[in-house]
Order: structure tokens, then sequence, then C-alpha cells
């Protein structure tokens, strides 16, 4: 959530932003229904203070039919406080509710541009796997190996959904397993184990709702809302606290199953597992001081990076413009991973800083050790990584000619000692 006073200061500046993400706000309305809202604060507040200067002073008359006059006004009074009071709920109501239609303002960093056309290469990684046979995508490769079945996953679920078999199962499990253990022995974070599903608000403080709510399953008589990601829950965890400033920073990792219904992307990816309405990651939250959390945003993208390099899988990383940021997000990074069946990159992890968009939300804040106001955190989050787009790395860039794959040498552990599936 935008501050609404820097709306009212810097109309024209949010006013462009809005252009620059090539967004809609209805930040006319905000300016207006703010306006009104003052002017009532104002009148309601005038008449109080008008009734606690006669309350006062009534005691202090002699004459009866000047009290009884002023005690007759004051009841006016009363009476016009309480319109006032009953005028202003659907007035500050919309204006909540127009304040959660803006998108988070882009961070200076960001460049411009309307579309994903205009994102920024930063860097390339590795090279992809000079392999001396014509690869396969991991379509053909997971139904051959016996891995993945997709048509039971239809028969039981539906399109986009899929079964993970034997060693596939396994090496899905090594990963998220080898993962999580990277980030907390290697990167220290702190593990948590969250609900998949959550509450409304949950999914208000961290901007899914209002705005996305068609992309979301929902449990409609209890009002639960399955996760789209861990950053739901884990960043809910401090919602309506205030934080002494030691702790921060916080760093914490979650695996969770997510669930998605897609809609945005009808007609796309119909093939393999690249897309389905479940899947699994693992997520990265923190909530850092604001001073840092741009620093912060290079060391939380370093670790996303660093399962890649871990891995041996040919990378990029690519900057978000404007227009391609997500409603939520100050400034954003993209890891993306080289699949050679495929032919194409495939993102796996989305690095953001939100500074205290989702701060303001969700209402978590710190206390500042000198004393003083409570401050909003910033908060941070990325994936570390997403499958299943990281299965489809590796089955097809340790593919070999006989149709088998080679097990990258750091999760042999977790996957009993196997070093190839055949």
């Amino acid at each position: 959530m935008i501050d609404l006073a820097y709306i009212r200061e810097h109309p024209d500046i949010v006013r462009q932003a809005v252009v620059d993400l090539n967004a809609t706000a209805p930040i006319d309305e905000i300016l207006e229904l703010d306006a009104q809202r003052r002017a009532m604060l104002a009148d309601i507040e005038a008449l109080r203070a008008r009734r606690n200067s006669v309350s006062k002073e009534i005691p202090t008359i002699k004459d009866a039919e000047e009290k009884q006059r002023l005690i007759g006004e004051m009841r006016q009074v009363g009476d016009r406080i309480k319109e006032l009071e009953t005028a202003l709920q659907p007035v500050q109501e919309r204006l909540d509710q127009a304040l959660l239609e803006v998108p988070n303002m882009p961070d200076p960093s960001v460049p411009v541009g309307p579309d994903e056309s205009h994102n920024v290469v930063v860097r390339t990684v590795g090279e992809p796997p000079a392999l001396d046979f014509e690869p396969v995508p991991h379509w053909e490769l997971g139904e051959a190996l016996d891995i993945i079945d997709f048509e039971r996953g239809v028969k039981l679920s539906g399109t986009r959904f899929y079964v993970l078999k034997g060693l596939g199962a396994r090496l899905q499990r090594a990963l998220i397993a080898w993962m999580i253990d990277v980030h907390v022995d290697e990167h220290g974070y702190s593990e948590i184990y969250p609900p998949y599903m959550v509450r409304r608000e949950c999914l208000v403080g961290t901007g899914q709702l209002p705005k996305f709510s068609e992309n979301l399953y929902v449990d409609a008589e209890d009002d639960m809302w399955f996760i789209p990601t861990a950053e739901v829950p884990v960043t809910n965890l401090y919602r309506d606290e205030i934080l002494p400033e030691e702790r921060l920073p916080i760093y914490h990792v979650a695996y969770t199953a997510c669930f998605r219904r897609e809609k945005m992307s009808a007609g796309r990816d119909t093939r393999g597992i690249k897309r389905g309405h479940q899947f699994d990651k693992v997520e990265m939250v923190k909530f850092v001081h604001p001073e840092t959390s741009m620093d912060e945003l290079g060391t939380l993208l370093d670790n996303a990076e660093d399962i890649c390099r871990k891995l041996h899988l040919p990378y990029r990383v690519v900057q978000m413009c404007t227009g391609d940021l997500s409603f939520t997000a100050a400034a954003k990074y993209d890891v993306e991973l080289w699949a050679a069946g495929s032919q194409e990159w495939l993102e796996v992890s989305s690095c953001s800083n939100f500074k205290d968009f989702q701060a303001r939300r969700a209402n978590i804040r710190f206390r500042p050790e000198g004393g003083g106001r409570p401050e909003y955190v910033h908060t941070l989050n990325g994936s570390g990584l997403a499958l299943p787009r990281l299965m489809i790395a590796i089955l097809e860039n340790y593919q070999q000619k006989d149709g088998s794959i080679v097990v990258p040498e750091v999760l042999r552990p977790y996957m009993h000692g196997v070093e190839v599936i055949r």
C-alpha cells in the first residue's frame, strides 16, 4: 500500500508511475475521497471541541433558561456528530479499498519500459550443455523413464496436473530437502513450515487480494484461501506486530505446495510440467531495515543464483522493467534456467524488494532502538528455487543419448546414492 500522504503530496509523480507500470489506479478518486474525509473529520473535530467546551461551561451557568438552551444545542451537536460519522464510514471504506488498488511505486533503479521486451539481461552464467545428439523435451524423457505420468494426473484432477513416480518423485523431494539445507546452513535462513490455507487478510497483506482473486483457490464456506506461494503465510507471521529493531534482519525459508488457477495463462505451455495449478516451491522471505533493503535484494538474488551454480545449470539474471514489474514489487530480478530440450529460458525465481508496500498492508513495524515512533519494515522474497521448472532444467540438461538422466552430484546423497536415472 502506498502512503496516502505521499499520494496527496505528490499526485503527479504517482500518476506517472502508474503510467510507467502500464497499470491503472483510481488516483483521482483517492484524492477526492481524501478531501471529503478530511473535511468531514475537520467538521467532526470542530463540533466535538464545541461540545467539550460548552459541556464544561454548562455547570457554571446560573441562568436556568440559558442552561437548558445550551443543553438542547449540545444534543443537536451530538446528533450532527453522529450524522457525520455515519456519512464518513462509506467514504473511509471506499478510500481504504481504493488504496489497495494502487500498485507499488518502482524504485529509481528500475528501467522504464512498457512490457517484457524492455527487460534487461544483467548477466548470463554458464554455457548450454554441449550435447552430441538432438536433446528431447522433458515430457518425452519423463514418460520414457516412467517417472512422470501425465495421463493419470489428468484422470485424477484434470488438465495441468501430473503424477511424479519413482525416482522422479524422489528427485523432486531431494531437490526440496537439499535447497532448504543450503539456505539454512549456508545462507543463514530459519526454516518455517507454514499452513497451506490462510485467512483473507493474509492475502490482502501481501497484495494478492483484491487484485488477483480470480487466480486463487478458495474454500468459500469458511473463507479460507489456498496459498499461491509461501510468501503469503511467512510474510504474515508478523502481521500486526511491532518488532524490536535489534531483531532485524529476519530471514525465513519455507517449502510449500502452491496453488494457482493459471487463468491468465490459458492456452500457454500446455505440454509438460512447466505450468500447473499445483506446484512445489522453496521460498525465501526477508524482513529488513529500510536503509538496507536494496543491498538485501542483491544478497537474496545471489542466494537464488547459488542454487543454480551448485547444480551447474546455465542461467541468466533479468531485471524487470516498469511495465513487467509485479503489482507489489518496487524492484524485481528474475533468474531463468536454460532448458536444452525445450530450447527456452525458464523462470525459476523472482527476487523482489517490496519496500514498505506489504508492511503497510499487513501492519508490520519495528521500534527503533533509541525509541521513537514505530516504522514499517521492508519485506523481500524470492524463490529458492521453484519446481517443477527446476526439474525440467535438470532432466533436459543432464539427459544422455540413451535417454537416461545424470543426477547432479550435490543431490546424490539425497537420492540414496543414485547417480543415473534409467
